[in-house]
């Protein structure tokens, strides 16, 4: 299995290659050559083990220069039943009304994004060993509320790294913050900055294109890499709960094997889709993939116009994780669905970066439009959902969740379309609460961690453990700095 970048496909490495790196040298993202296959054999074995065997099998596929063994140890660590709070891993609950949630916040953050995190620390320190790396890494993450906890988590205290986070001041929730603020361990640091997530995350971006940030860094005997879904060893094992979630429904007697199954996302960065687009290429029976957003519908109105364009108003919202205008995951998308034209995406990312805009057409366009379904869900949507799944199936949805499901709704009105669909559940409502006893019309005073507390009183439900523990924590990264000074923040905080 060989990797190339997104804008120049001439140059191709290996996968412990391209996770050390975490990006390519000329801002493309790594991806696959060629996707492996899976067939209803395939299947037919992935039914019968737990959820870890099924990630250290379905990992082996695309990252065949790591060891079966070497994966089954990562994943029996990854998913750990210290780590995880339900012994699925990755359960599947079907609500009253006919739809599937697949809960993918079971981990030590309460966050979908631990199913990769866990995962990237092992593939990351090993892949430096089969690199040859001496140098120190140090893992560079924006993030819109949850990737920033869960890479936190994942590298705390992990030999040979370093993790550096920075998040929007003004665009997490309070518990989100507060999970990043009061992270323990030697090696992690993070800084709030004074914009929104694409701020954060183009300035990021660009560090691992600057060959004097680089130098210096180098002279600190110190490289920089990612754990944004940029890198592939992040999105790689988010390919494997798709997967999974078939199995499941097949042993749940809700499916039969090879019966077709739509999925919805509620996405921002794009990637937690995107992994879902891997799984069908492979071969899983997917129809339809419907990508949902929030009031920030930039990809909703680039699958209905193939106009993809930044040059609008941002909003903060209820969903956070999803306040993004800027979806790097989509350049991989762009890069099959153009026929693996390095060519083409790197102009069109050149339009991105100079225009704020670029517009997909023929061939790209119709391979695109094939595939997904787009649609939105403001504010008001997003709290009527909360309230509406509570009141039917009497369970309790985070704001992501819920813009997914309202999505989903929708396009089922719509289009009549009855095929049985898997939902993303991307977080605990615990980590929203204000939004969420807002929407069940519960009257509440502040906006911290004490709402914790009070939606368990309201609603009967216990909140994650890690959540409960956040009281009384003492914040240690106090520190904000405008978007501007993003690199100087960075160089104080790892001493250079």
């Amino acid at each position: 299995m060989e990797y190339v970048s997104t804008r120049n496909d001439s140059a191709k490495v290996k996968s412990a290659q391209a996770i050390a790196a975490g990006i390519a040298p000329d801002g493309g993202l790594y991806t696959p050559v060629s996707i492996p296959g899976i067939k209803d054999g395939d299947i037919g074995r992935f039914r019968a083990m737990p959820y870890r065997e099924r990630a250290a099998e379905i990992l082996r596929l695309f990252l065949d220069d790591f060891t079966k063994e070497e994966l089954s140890g990562f994943a029996k660590a990854a998913y750990s039943d210290e780590k995880f709070d339900h012994p699925e891993i990755a359960p599947v609950k079907k609500l009253e009304t006919g739809e599937y949630l697949l809960e993918l916040f079971h981990g030590p953050t309460s966050a979908f994004k631990d199913m990769a995190l866990q995962m990237l620390p092992h593939l990351m320190t090993a892949s430096l060993k089969k690199t040859g790396q001496q140098r120190e890494v140090c893992i560079l993450v924006a993030t819109s509320g949850d990737t920033g906890k869960a890479a936190l988590e994942g590298f705390a205290d992990v030999a040979g790294t370093r993790i550096i986070v920075f998040y929007p001041r003004d665009g997490v929730s309070p518990v989100q913050k507060l999970q990043m603020t009061t992270q323990k361990g030697k090696n992690v640091g993070v800084c709030a900055i004074e914009g929104n997530f694409d701020d954060a995350q183009t300035a990021v971006k660009s560090i691992f294109t600057d060959d004097g940030i680089r130098k210096r860094a180098n002279g600190a005997n110190l490289f920089f890499s990612s754990a944004n879904s940029i890198n592939w060893g992040r999105l790689a094992p988010q390919i494997v709960y798709y997967i999974s979630v078939y199995c499941d429904l097949i042993n749940k007697n809700e499916i039969k094997n090879g019966e077709k199954i739509n999925v919805c996302v509620p996405t921002g960065n794009f990637g937690n889709i995107l992994a879902a687009y891997f799984a069908r290429e492979m071969g899983l029976p997917i129809n339809r993939l419907i990508c949902a957003s929030n009031r920030n519908r930039v990809l909703t109105d680039f699958f209905q116009s193939s106009v993809y364009d930044t040059k609008r108003e941002f909003y903060t919202t209820s969903s956070p994780s999803m306040d993004i205008l800027i979806s790097s995951n989509l350049e991989r998308l762009l890069y099959y669905a153009s026929g693996r034209d390095s060519g083409a995406v790197s102009a069109l990312m050149q339009s991105l970066r100079k225009e704020g805009n670029y517009l997909i057409g023929g061939d790209i366009a119709a391979r695109v439009e094939g595939l997904f379904e787009a649609g939105a869900c403001d504010e008001r949507g997003t709290r009527n959902t909360i309230l509406s799944v509570y009141e039917e199936s009497k369970y309790l949805c985070d704001t992501h969740t819920a813009v997914g499901i309202s999505v989903y709704r929708d396009y089922r009105r719509k289009t009549g379309d009855e095929t049985k669909t898997v939902i993303a559940s991307t977080a605990s409502p615990f980590k929203f609460c204000k939004s969420v006893l807002d929407a069940l019309k519960v009257p509440t005073e502040g906006d911290g961690p004490e709402l914790i507390a009070k939606l368990v009183e309201a609603t009967g439900m216990d909140a994650p453990e890690p959540l409960k523990a956040l009281f009384g924590l003492s914040e240690r990264f106090m520190k904000s700095v405008p978007k501007e000074q993003i690199r100087d923040a960075l160089f104080e905080l790892l001493n250079l």
